[in-house]
């Protein structure tokens, strides 16, 4: 009989991140994924693990925090997965986004975080092939990369040497509970894995598992595409992004930026970042159209018309593909990191939206604490499941 103390559902980044942290606290776990690990969201996605583009608080302290374990894990997982700590460089096109920058660091700075507010010609001295009449930026030196695909399977290799158990390709059908409504096994197409606690980290399909146990989860399946280059000479050193990404992020953010038509119906903001082969990633791009990950043209008209505002050179190389993922959103932007009292042994750690590369470390350590009983890194009551419970209805 297939019985294991936790059923991770999901093995993308956040899921391989949760499974790793329980197996080496000694649990029996297995990791199940209707796919490949690694084959959702956590494969469409940038490489950057980044404080600078979250909101003062807990977003920030997570990102930090899974930072620094990046850089353990670096050291002490036995699959290179690239990490290295470039820093990033947000760019303000104007004297506006130039004084909320400033302000967003001065916030940033009285809570002990690194950032340093650089005007135009520093712009172009940390990287020369910018614009050269934007106002100024942020360079965050902690902010990271490194490949998604190859984190997610050294959290997996380093689990198995603790005993974890991968079933890959097995869809989950139904989550059987008890007379007294707890967590009694996971039914797959391919077998039955009893267990007494289930970690939800399906991501954009988190609802779905959800609904198994009876409770709605508020999340939202949010597209966004990305570019590849050809390969080439070093258009830029890091990852580099305007400050509209922060605020088409960010809807609460009262700004209006001056683009043109396609730019702003498709909620686009220019982000690059060089990757390990010599080629670039080119984004960004928000929006709300289901689990249609399809390319679109007029978007990667959009992404690339913004990436020439602020990387003239970039005319004068080739995009040789694209691809689309779907980040899990949620209407705060904070992650949930939460057992769910409706359903005992029933635990969620999905919502990241388009920080689940950033925040993957803490979380799986925040969830073998909230399994453990042990008190977690941060006060995480603003993570909780039930601040939701007021809405019944998926968002």
């Amino acid at each position: 009989m297939n019985s294991f103390d936790v059923v991770v559902i999901g093995a993308g980044i956040i899921g391989c991140s949760v499974a790793y942290h329980l197996s080496k606290a000694g649990y029996t776990v297995a990791l199940v994924d209707k796919g490949d690990v690694a084959s959702g969201t956590s494969s469409r996605c940038d490489a950057v693990a980044l404080i600078c583009d979250k909101k003062p608080g807990i977003d920030t302290e997570m990102g930090f925090t899974s930072i620094q374990l990046y850089k353990q894990l670096a050291k002490e997982l036995s699959f290179d997965f690239e990490f290295s700590s470039r820093g990033s460089l947000y760019v303000c096109e104007t004297d506006q986004e130039l004084e909320i920058a400033n302000y967003y660091v001065n916030e940033q700075a009285a809570a002990g975080y690194v950032m340093k507010m650089v005007d135009g010609k520093e712009l172009l001295d940390i990287e020369p092939y910018l614009a050269t009449d934007l106002a100024g930026g942020i360079w965050t030196e902690v902010d990271s990369t490194m490949n998604p695909y190859l984190v997610c399977f050294a959290f997996v290799e380093e689990a198995k040497k603790y005993g974890l158990k991968l079933f890959s390709n097995h869809e989950v059908k139904a989550i059987k509970k008890r007379p007294d409504g707890s967590v009694e096994a996971v039914v797959t197409d391919k077998t039955t894995i009893h267990t007494k606690k289930v970690v939800n980290c399906a991501g954009v399909w988190a609802g779905k598992i959800g609904q198994m146990v009876g409770i709605d989860i508020p999340i939202k399946p949010r597209k966004g595409m990305v570019l590849v280059s050809e390969k080439t000479k070093p258009v830029v050193s890091q990852k580099v992004h305007e400050f509209g990404y922060m605020l088409s992020k960010f809807e609460d953010i009262n700004y209006s930026r001056n683009v043109s038509k396609v730019v702003e119906e498709n909620n686009i903001a220019f982000t690059i970042e060089p990757t390990e082969a010599g080629n670039f990633l080119l984004g960004g791009h928000r929006s709300f159209k289901g689990y249609d990950i399809t390319s679109e043209n007029r978007v990667m008209r959009g992404i690339a018309e913004r990436a020439l505002r602020f990387l003239p050179v970039l005319k004068d190389i080739a995009c040789i593909r694209s691809y689309a993922g779907i980040r899990p959103w949620v209407v705060d932007h904070l992650p949930i990191v939460s057992d769910v009292e409706e359903v005992p042994g029933f635990y969620i750690a999905s919502g990241h939206e388009g920080d689940g590369i950033s925040m993957a470390p803490i979380t799986g350590r925040m969830m073998t604490q909230l399994i453990s009983n042990h008190e977690t890194d941060f006060n995480i009551d603003r993570l909780k499941f039930s601040r939701y419970k007021q809405s019944s209805q998926i968002i």
